[in-house]
C-alpha cells in the first residue's frame, strides 16, 4: 500500500468517523466524554502540578542553590512518626544556640540564619488578632528570602543581640492591625508583650510557602530571635538553621565541615551516626516530588478508568460500524482490498474518536488552566508533555480497542458479505 494510497484511506477513515458521530449521537458521546474525561485530568492535573514544582524551584532558588538547612530530625517522606524505639532520631537532642554560634566561626561558612517559628495574639488599641503566626529570625534573614522592607527597616544585630522588642509586619497584617494607619513606630502587643513596628515587608513567597501560611496574603510578622526568646517565651529546641557557604567555596566541603563541627561539640564517636540532620535544597526537591508524584499517580488512575469507559465505547461503535457496513467491505474485497486496507481503514477510525474526545478534554482542561492561574494564586501552567502524552494514550486506546472490530471486518468473507441486507 503506497503512500498516496495510506493517506487517502486515512482521510476516508476520519470522515466515516465524523458520520459515525452524527448517525450513533449517543455511543459516540459517551465515547468521547470517557477519553475526554481522562485527557483532562491528566492535563489538569500535570498543568497544577508543573506550576507548584516551578514556583517551589523559584522559593528554593530565593533562598540560595548553595544554601542548605540544619534540623533536629528527617524532614518528609524520610521523617518518622513512630515512638521512640522505632524511631531513633526523635532522641536527638535540639540544635543548640552554642552550636549555631560556633558554626557562625567557621572559616568555610559566610552566614547561618537561625530561626524558630510562633505564634499568638496580636493586640492594637481594641484591635485583637488571635492565631497570627510569626518568625523569629537573626539579622541577616533577608539574604534567604526574596522579601522587600517599604517602609520602614530591618532591625539590626545590636537590637536582635539586645533583644530589643521590635516587630516587622506583612501588608496584610497591617491592614487589619492598623486599619489603614501608618504603623511605623506604633507599639502593639504580642501575646501581651510589647513590640515597636519597625518596617512593612513584602514576601514574594511561592505557592508552597503561601500553603505554609507564608504567603502574602496570610498575616504574619517577624521578630528578632532574641527579641522572642526573651519576651516571647520561644520554645528554643525549636532551632534551626540555614546555611551559607562562603562565595567560591563548594558547598560539599561547608557540609563537611558543619557536620565535623557539631559531631564535635555533641561528643559522637566515629562509629555513632549523625544526630541532626543535613538538608540541601535537591532533598527538599525530591520530597516535593514524592509528595505530588503520589498525587499524580492517583490522576493517573482516575484518568485510565475513564479511558478504559471510553475504549469500551470504541467497541461498541466499531461493531456496529462493521455490522451496518459487511456489504460495503464485501465489495471493497471484490474490488481488489486487501485485509491490511481494511484493517487500517476501521483503525483509523476508532483513532478518530478518540482522538476527538481527546481534543475536547485538552480544550477544556486548558481553560481551566487559565482560569487558575490567572484568578487564584496557583501558577497552573500546561507542559507540553501531558499535551503530546494525552493525545498519543487517546490514539492508542483507539488501536487498541478498535483493534477487534477491525480483525472482524478484514476477515469477512466478501461472498457472504456481499449477500449480506
Amino acid at each position: 500500500m503506497n503512500f498516496l494510497t495510506r493517506f487517502f484511506l486515512v482521510f476516508e477513515g476520519v470522515g466515516i468517523a465524523l458520520e459515525s458521530l452524527r448517525t450513533n449521537k449517543v455511543r459516540a458521546f459517551l465515547t468521547i466524554a470517557g477519553v475526554a474525561i481522562g485527557v483532562f485530568v491528566v492535563v489538569t492535573m500535570a498543568a497544577a502540578v508543573n506550576g507548584i514544582r516551578r514556583s517551589f524551584e523559584q522559593d528554593l532558588e530565593n533562598i540560595g542553590a548553595e544554601t542548605f538547612q540544619v534540623f533536629r530530625r528527617s524532614i518528609g517522606f524520610q521523617a518518622c512518626d513512630g515512638t521512640d524505639d522505632t524511631c531513633p532520631d526523635r532522641k536527638n537532642p535540639p540544635i543548640r544556640f552554642n552550636e549555631w554560634k560556633t558554626l557562625q566561626g567557621l572559616p568555610s561558612v559566610e552566614s547561618v540564619i537561625g530561626s524558630i517559628s510562633g505564634g499568638g495574639t496580636f493586640t492594637y488599641r481594641d484591635q485583637v488578632l488571635q492565631g497570627i503566626s510569626f518568625d523569629a529570625y537573626s539579622p541577616d534573614w533577608l539574604s534567604i528570602s526574596a522579601a522587600d522592607i517599604a517602609p520602614g527597616r530591618n532591625f539590626t544585630a545590636n537590637e536582635h543581640d539586645a533583644g530589643r522588642p521590635v516587630v516587622l509586619i506583612n501588608d496584610t497584617l497591617r491592614a487589619q492591625l492598623f486599619s489603614g494607619l501608618d504603623p511605623i513606630g506604633k507599639q502593639i502587643r504580642i501575646n501581651g508583650a510589647p513590640f515597636t513596628v519597625i518596617g512593612i515587608y513584602n514576601l514574594k513567597a511561592g505557592f508552597i510557602r503561601s500553603l505554609e501560611g507564608r504567603g502574602p496574603d496570610t498575616p504574619r510578622a517577624i521578630v528578632p530571635l532574641n527579641s522572642a526568646i526573651r519576651n516571647l517565651s520561644l520554645f528554643r529546641n525549636g532551632l534551626s538553621l540555614a546555611v551559607r557557604p562562603r562565595p567560591g567555596v563548594a558547598r560539599d566541603i561547608v557540609v563537611d565541615d558543619v557536620v565535623a563541627s557539631l559531631r564535635a561539640q555533641r561528643g559522637l564517636k566515629p562509629s555513632q551516626v549523625n544526630n541532626f540532620e543535613i538538608v540541601p535544597q535537591e532533598r527538599l526537591l525530591e520530597t516535593f516530588d514524592q509528595l505530588f508524584g503520589a498525587v499524580f499517580a492517583v490522576g493517573l488512575a482516575l484518568s485510565a478508568v475513564a479511558l478504559l469507559v471510553g475504549g469500551v465505547g470504541v467497541v461498541g461503535i466499531m461493531m456496529i460500524s462493521v455490522t451496518e457496513r459487511t456489504r460495503e467491505i464485501g465489495v471493497r474485497k471484490a474490488l481488489g482490498a486487501t485485509r491490511g486496507t481494511i484493517l487500517w481503514q476501521f483503525l483509523v477510525e476508532a483513532a478518530t474518536l478518540t482522538l476527538i474526545g481527546a481534543a475536547s478534554g485538552l480544550i477544556v482542561g486548558a481553560g481551566l488552566t487559565a482560569l487558575i492561574r490567572n484568578y487564584s494564586s496557583l501558577p497552573a501552567e500546561l507542559p507540553m508533555s501531558a499535551v503530546i502524552a494525552s493525545l498519543v494514550a487517546a490514539a492508542v486506546t483507539g488501536v487498541a480497542f478498535g483493534m477487534l472490530p477491525a480483525l472482524r471486518a478484514s476477515r469477512l468473507d466478501p461472498v457472504e458479505a456481499l449477500r449480506h441486507e
